[in-house]
């Protein structure tokens, strides 16, 4: 085994639920890191999709929908909510 790193990190969970505009229901977990420079974890709870979000990514076109693996509307009720925590 080689072990390329093994940190801890003492973090605030941030629980969010809510229903978007498209009617989806999304129940999210964020955390944040002092890794990723500067960038999210969050983590999908229902669909247990995680994926490390900054600014720079939620601007990219069809990112949240690849990566959540969301309908275009889904994916902008979470850009939505998303973009605000930055």
């Amino acid at each position: 085994m080689h072990v390329l790193y093994e940190d801890t990190e003492n973090t605030n969970i941030k629980y969010i639920s809510f229903i978007g505009e498209s009617n989806a229901k999304f129940d999210l977990a964020i955390i944040p890191t002092d890794r990723f420079y500067g960038k999210k974890i969050i983590f999908n709870i229902q669909s247990g999709k995680t994926a490390i979000i900054g600014h720079d990514d939620l601007e990219e076109p069809g990112y949240l929908e690849h990566v959540y693996q969301l309908t275009e509307e889904e994916a902008k009720d979470l850009y939505d909510y998303l973009i605000a925590l930055y």
